[in-house]
């Protein structure tokens, strides 16, 4: 038998008291009480700066759910909800995300980022440990940490245990009452043979068939307990996309089981086509045997070119199924938006799908854009953008391409004039873009987060997914011009000096790991920025974590993407683990200010 042994105590910098709470928006999941610091002092506390509309934020919250089980009486992780999108700074929009992901502790609601700007938070999501004597300890960004955080709690409680200074004993967190619509959160929608209608009940982990009236229940698929069950007692994770398949089956794009579900609508039979049920990681393989490659939050699927496409939200991908094998057709797993030959592509969290025949339309959620993809005659894919500029730029706007806004848009149907109708998430809106001229209108307001929907006998059936139900908003030729205000992300910009810049991401491998230099070098640095003339000098692809930039103007974003591998020491058979983020860090060039930008990673900044 090998022993592992115990890990060696966490090299820290000087302790840094951890600034307190603060959220103009209040608490959510408390009963009512405003939690502080102080008062969890005995505690380990682990910060989630988090998102709802980030799909890295939400498989942190599913890494999170086994560490809260595990240290049950020992750690309180409180959510910090940080918004990117107007629409997620309303204090309602988050208590529904909390009661939609199914979030089982407390989260602050900080729509001003004022927590956030307190710990110099760069990213989305962020984590944050304060040790039980409440100093700042440990800062990781991105997804993947659970092991490593599991490692750094057991640390803490075993010190804090021997100095008397951990209190065991249950956590602040006070559960709402139970909801009691028949639909919760719904995902997207088809029309099956004979008018019935299929809804993906996403927060009841089901399906869902409904009568021709949108309403009336037939039958349900899914017993509303999150798992991962094939057969005829079927269980999903938050399901959400599908498509009728040629056979008659309908495919499931099964999100938080990172796989693809084919039922049959008549037995109620569901067996796992596509993924192993694990969640693709970087280093992990991008084609093969269907069930045997991994997949990353799936949202939608649909039927093109003889072939279904899925919108893989968690690389940043659209991938192809066909004869019993995946293989990706766009994207690179890069953020962004930047269109051209699909293998170059960078999408940004597609999140529903529609093909017109020619071309398959998506759309990319964090860029609040319409793009399509389609195949070129030499057989190579292309990617174009519709509406849309970036990844920080939103808002509620008509007209043609270059004045026409959308917030955070989740769903797409074909009309039976070729146009698109665009469920406009964020805005509680249905749109219509019309390819022919290029030209947006507003089809319907008030749609309470509309994330899919369906053409039935001429009318728009929409998905409202925070009023829990269908709707048929849209009155036959019905549109309005709307002029809206452009908005960008609200996060604050960091001051730089102009000129030379050092730029450092700080990564320290977690304990009980090591770097893992044995195939080359364990990091992986990409800068650019937007626009490209702030970036004189630094941009491109390098193996070290420190950089020296130059910038240039009056200031923009800087994109900055770092990987880092390690591996388990003291084991007998080693796991290796890759940890890598996305930031877009807003910067204003200011004489006079900080010549430095440092990143987290995984460990302690200076």
């Amino acid at each position: 038998m090998t022993t592992t042994p115990a890990a060696p105590p966490v090299k820290r910098s000087a302790r840094v008291r951890a600034p307190e709470l603060s959220g103009a928006g209040g608490w959510i999941g408390t009963g009512g009480q405003e939690l502080t610091l102080a008062g969890l002092r005995g505690k380990v506390v682990l910060l989630d700066f988090w998102t709802f509309c980030c799909v890295n934020c939400l498989h942190v919250l599913d890494e999170l759910r086994p560490l809260e089980e595990r240290f049950a009486d020992v750690l309180v992780v409180v959510g910090v909800h940080s918004p990117k999108f107007a629409h997620e700074a309303e204090h309602d929009a988050v208590v529904a995300a909390v009661e939609r992901y199914e979030v089982s502790h407390p989260v602050l609601d900080d729509p001003g980022l004022t927590t956030w700007s307190q710990y110099a938070v760069r990213a989305w999501p962020t984590l944050c440990v304060v040790d039980p004597e409440g100093y700042l300890v440990h800062v990781a960004s991105g997804e993947g940490h659970a092991e490593g955080l599991g490692r750094l709690v057991e640390e803490l409680v075993a010190e804090h245990e021997a100095k008397g200074t951990l209190h065991r004993g249950d956590g602040p967190y006070v559960a709402p009452p139970a909801p009691t619509s028949e639909l919760l959160f719904p995902g997207k929608v088809v029309l099956l043979p004979g008018g019935e209608l299929l809804v993906s009940d996403t927060a009841h982990h089901s399906l869902v068939r409904l009568a021709p009236d949108g309403e009336t229940v037939v039958r349900r698929y899914g017993d509303g307990v999150r798992g991962l069950v094939d057969g005829a007692a079927p269980r999903f994770a938050e399901p959400q996309g599908m498509c009728l398949l040629p056979d008659g089956g309908v495919l499931v794009a099964d999100s938080v089981n990172h796989a693809l579900r084919r039922l049959d609508v008549g037995t109620g039979e569901v067996v796992t086509v596509v993924g192993t049920g694990e969640q693709w990681r970087p280093g992990d393989s991008l084609d093969g045997p269907a069930t045997q490659v991994r997949l990353s939050t799936p949202w939608d699927v649909c039927v093109h070119d003889g072939q279904v496409v899925v919108a893989m939200a968690g690389t940043h991908q659209l991938w192809a199924y066909d004869d019993g094998a995946v293989r990706v057709l766009a994207g690179t797993t890069g953020e962004g938006l930047r269109d051209g030959d699909a293998e170059k592509a960078y999408l940004a969290q597609p999140s529903g799908l529609a093909s017109d025949g020619e071309r398959l339309w998506f759309v990319d959620s964090e860029t609040s854009s319409l793009r399509w993809y389609r195949c070129r005659e030499d057989g190579t894919g292309e990617v174009g953008t519709a509406v849309g500029t970036g990844l920080f730029d939103f808002g509620f706007c008509d007209g043609p391409p270059s004045e026409a806004l959308f917030q955070h848009p989740l769903g797409l149907a074909v009309l039976p004039d070729g146009s698109l109708a665009v469920c406009d998430t964020y805005n509680d809106a249905v749109r219509r873009y019309d390819p022919a001229t290029g030209e947006t209108t507003t089809l319907a307001t008030g749609v309470r987060e509309p994330s899919g929907a369906v053409v039935v006998d001429g009318d728009l059936v929409v998905v409202a997914s925070a009023a829990h139900r269908l709707e048929r908003p849209v009155a036959p030729g019905a549109m309005q011009r709307v002029r809206g205000q452009a908005q960008r992300t609200r996060r604050p910009e960091q001051e730089v000096a102009p000129g030379e810049v050092e730029l450092e991401v700080v990564f320290a491998p977690p304990p009980g790991q090591q770097a893992d230099d044995r195939y080359g070098p364990s990091t992986r640095l990409v800068v650019s920025a937007a626009p490209p003339e702030l970036l004189v000098e630094g941009a491109g692809t390098g193996t070290e974590l420190v950089r020296r930039l130059v910038l240039s103007g009056e200031g923009g974003v800087l994109h900055v993407a770092a990987t880092a591998a390690s591996c388990d020491v003291g084991v007998e058979h080693p796991a290796c683990h890759v940890t890598q983020q996305d930031w877009g860090i807003p910067v204003r060039l200011v004489e006079g200010a900080p010549a430095r930008v440092q990143l987290v990673l995984n460990g302690l900044g200076a």
